[in-house]
């Protein structure tokens, strides 16, 4: 077994690196020669610990398969003397395939780390942040973070089987490079949980306005903008939307745009068995009150015909978020409430309503 150990200045400037990558963090990635623990197995562990402003890197190489035993028993050995874990994708596949591992070999499970799973973070905002995957290698190109190795952990297994039987300066730096560079950019990698956290509510409501606009159509149209402080920066801009929802935002800032309805919808009672509908005036009126109307003027309001109407301006919402809310016809999905002055000056209500809205953007 080879151990590897190296130490480079860290460098932390964003603040979700700053709180997340504490002393008592162990980052952690394995090279494996496929993805069945049953018939492969694991031939290279490193993990990266912080001290102070240094990034310390240890490896630990198997020179041969049958070394493997030792390379997992002193991970669980440095492992043991941190608090908490920090991988890529390692809840998909680093943890389920050592435990496999250390069952073949009788080793004692590992304990349960509290682990915080890069890629099972970012996993839902491919589309939102445009990304073509989520492999590190692209988050880090979306970050900015350049990297010297170009190979792929699947490119290596040959030639690590090949160092197995041949054992080679050359080909040993290629497998320790890889491994070593996927460690020293995860550190890197933290900045980008900003937008989940931003989607999860780690932001402030600052302004809220009722734009004017035209369209291509050269017609005027109305929008509302919120503008959103988010708790970290945004490491990068991204622009994301869909249905008349428009989500910016970069670094201290961001912006929700929502276009407004102009007109009339209808508000539909609950209890319809209490209601008759009048068809000359196209609207619901209660029983009590439809006492005075001539009965050929009135019939039995149905659901969908047991409304009353609304013009005014109006904001969509996919979930009940505020009441009362109107819609165009009965059966639609799409729901919406006024855009009243209650509203445009309560950044309570408006931060509820922005977490719907990306929650739905999410989605």
């Amino acid at each position: 077994m080879k151990i590897w150990q190296n130490e480079t200045e860290l460098t932390l400037e964003h603040p979700v690196a700053i709180e997340t990558f504490t002393e008592s963090i162990l980052f952690f990635d394995i090279e494996t020669t496929g993805f069945s623990p049953i018939h492969t197995h694991v031939y290279l562990i490193g993990c990266a610990a912080r001290r102070g402003r240094l990034i310390c890197i240890t490896q630990f190489f198997a020179e041969k398969p049958q070394e493997e035993k030792s390379i997992l028993t002193a991970f669980l050995k440095l492992a043991s003397q941190y608090e908490g874990l920090i991988s890529f994708n390692g809840l998909g596949f680093d943890i389920p395939y050592l435990k496999k591992r250390l069952a073949h070999h009788g080793l004692p499970d590992a304990p349960e780390f509290p682990h915080l799973d890069i890629f099972h973070e970012i996993s839902g905002f491919k589309s939102i942040l445009k990304l073509n995957n989520l492999k590190q290698k692209s988050l880090e190109t979306f970050l900015g973070i350049a990297r010297d190795d170009q190979y792929s952990g699947g490119e290596l297994i040959n030639v690590y089987q090949d160092y197995a039987k041949h054992p080679s300066a050359e080909s040993a730096e290629l497998l320790r490079l890889h491994n070593y560079e996927d460690l020293l950019g995860m550190p890197g990698l933290l900045p980008i949980l900003a937008y989940p956290e931003l989607f999860a509510g780690a932001f402030d409501v600052v302004s809220c306005e009722k734009n004017v606009y035209k369209t291509y159509e050269n017609e005027q149209e109305l929008e509302l903008i919120l503008t959103l402080m988010p708790d970290s920066p945004l490491p990068r801009r991204f622009s994301f939307g869909k249905q008349g929802i428009y989500l910016t935002g970069y670094n201290r800032q961001a912006k929700l745009k929502i276009s407004i309805y102009q007109g009339e919808l209808k508000y539909f009672y609950p209890n319809y068995r209490d209601y008759y509908f009048l068809p000359e005036e196209d609207r619901a009126i209660h029983k009590s009150v439809a006492f005075y109307v001539d009965k050929n003027f009135r019939t039995k309001a149905k659901a969908a015909t047991c409304y009353s109407r609304k013009t005014g301006c109006f904001l969509p919402q996919y979930e009940e978020i505020v009441t009362p809310y109107f819609k165009l016809e009965f059966h639609d999905t799409v729901t919406w409430f006024e855009m009243t002055e209650e509203f445009t000056a309560s950044a309570k209500t408006q931060k509820r309503y922005v977490q719907h809205l990306l929650k739905y953007l999410s989605k």
